[in-house]
């Protein structure tokens, strides 16, 4: 044990955390009433620094994805993390605050103590959050995390983002658990597909022949992105994005000065389109709307997101849409329904996913093929579903939401309750997509609203705006705000007027 000094007691902030340094490792410092805690200083998902998070409620929220992190014990709440923040020991010593170097030790597995097994369809967000929560919930018993792709789940949000602007390869995408959590935490990993799921003998037939029988079963297979079906659509340079492989096959063929043509505008497709322009390729987004994610952003921000990308280079073709794709062996131009020709060398189609259902022939499904579940993610009994298949209640109304955090909420939901829990989502939906350089952030989901107010510029960022419905914040959006917007994570959850909003947001500057 080797304590060091690091601050003086009145150095802390009573509202914020304040970043140290011990033995060259970056410590958060954090006043939980009279006493004082002293964290890791970086987030575990993604390395954002805590000290500019926001403290609210007793919890400490992440700047960068809010994740969000009890303040008493930094016990995980809320993902995109998965892992509680590592604690050091700490002393006061006359006003002067000391810091251990080492941090105390971590929970360990639980025992194997329980002959139920568990089983887990899908490791992507919603699965491998479900699997690490178990674990960290105290369960023992078996679980089997069966997955289409031989590795390990990754985070697939860096393929747009980075992967696509050749700031990446797809050999670096990050793993969401390594090989040694799921060793030490027991988790059985299983490479298959479903063929069948008996949901009231509570059994699954894998397209190998392998049989799993379960005490309760998590179906998390997300979406499964819509293909082009237009003639030329077959064509090797055709490409959808939703995996690795998809992502390594686009930049084996994309290279700088060819001309790409992206079908949607949808916020992988713009995505996309930053990360190929950003590479160097000549970029066309044929869109659907004049303003995109007007419907979320509002036009003001729609506005600004496609200025950028035309300061960029970009190029928004918003009349006609795609009829054919002509080419003999490779693709040479997209053809439009109005008669226009857009050169292209490769084409990638971001118009949405279904969700992957296929193999759950004997669940009742939603008309956009999803399962319905109840505020406890449950579909039927033993049987819950999480993330892109699920459509679930939100303010009284059912909705499916394809959002990376949300999907690892409710299978955190999920796997409290599998554990013979009560617990119902009552959180705010969040987002963030990424355009050359600046991350856009989005809390709720407002669908409607009946006014809306800015702070700052959404052409010129940073900037934060408030949607408000009967002067209640129904969803906000901001670029450059992250304090702001890790306190209003956890605000929104209750009921916030729109004034109030206002001036927690000026206390936060």
């Amino acid at each position: 044990m080797a304590l060091q000094r690091v601050a003086r007691f009145a150095d802390v902030p009573e509202h914020r955390g304040l970043e140290v340094e011990v033995a060259g490792t970056k410590i958060v410092l954090l006043r939980v009433g009279d006493q004082l805690r002293a964290y890791q200083g970086e987030c575990p998902h993604a390395g954002a620094p805590l000290a500019e998070g926001a403290l609210c409620n007793g919890r400490l929220i992440c700047p960068w994805h809010k994740a969000a992190y009890r303040m008493e014990d930094g016990a995980l709440c809320e993902p995109p993390a998965l892992d509680s923040l590592k604690r050091y020991p700490l002393e006061i010593r006359e006003d002067e605050v000391w810091v251990d170097d080492q941090p105390l030790p971590d929970a360990h597995t639980p025992p194997a103590d329980d002959e139920r097994t568990f089983v887990i369809i899908g490791a992507g967000a919603a699965g491998t959050a479900a699997a690490a929560a178990l674990r960290e919930k105290g369960f023992g018993g078996r679980i089997q995390l069966v997955d289409r792709e031989a590795e390990a789940g990754y985070d697939r949000t860096v393929l747009s983002k980075f992967v696509l602007a050749a700031q990446m390869s797809p050999q670096e995408v990050p793993p969401l658990r390594d090989e040694q959590f799921y060793r030490e935490q027991r988790i059985e990993r299983v490479t298959g597909e479903v063929a069948r799921l008996d949901a009231d003998n509570q059994f699954l037939e894998l397209t190998n022949g392998q049989s799993l029988a379960y005490d309760a079963a998590l179906l998390a297979t997300g979406g499964t992105p819509n293909p082009l079906k237009i003639p030329g659509a077959d064509l090797p340079q055709v490409f959808v994005l939703r995996s690795r492989n998809h992502a390594q096959e686009i930049m084996q063929t994309a290279k700088p000065g060819q001309k790409a043509v992206i079908i949607g505008d949808s916020f992988i497709a713009l995505e996309c389109a930053g990360a190929l322009r950003e590479y160097g390729l000549d970029v066309t987004i044929l869109a659907r709307h004049a303003v995109p994610f007007a419907k979320q952003f509002g036009e003001s921000v729609g506005k600004a997101i496609r200025a950028r990308h035309e300061s960029h280079g970009v190029r928004f073709h918003t009349q006609g849409e795609a009829a054919r794709i002509e080419g003999s062996e490779k693709v040479e131009a997209v053809f439009l329904d109005n008669g226009q020709r857009l050169p292209a060398d490769l084409v990638l189609a971001g118009i949405g996913v279904t969700p992957a259902t296929e193999a759950f022939t004997g669940l009742p499904k939603e008309k956009d093929q999803s399962l319905k579940v109840d505020g406890g993610m449950r579909v039927s009994e033993g049987l819950w579903a999480a993330g892109d298949i699920a459509t679930f209640p939100l303010n009284g109304l059912p909705h499916r939401i394809e959002h990376w955090r949300l999907a690892q909420q409710q299978a955190r939901i999920a796997a409290a309750n599998m554990l013979g829990g009560d617990e119902r989502y009552l959180d705010v939906p969040y987002f963030w997509t990424w355009h050359f350089g600046k991350n856009y952030d989005y809390l709720g989901h407002a669908e409607t609203w009946d006014e809306v107010e800015f702070k700052g510029d959404p052409y010129h960022p940073p900037f934060i705006g408030l949607f408000g419905k009967n002067g209640v914040v129904a969803a906000a959006v901001a670029c450059d705000e992250e304090r702001s917007m890790a306190m209003l994570a956890e605000r929104m959850k209750q009921p916030l007027s729109v004034d109030e909003a206002w001036r927690l947001i000026r206390d936060e500057q």
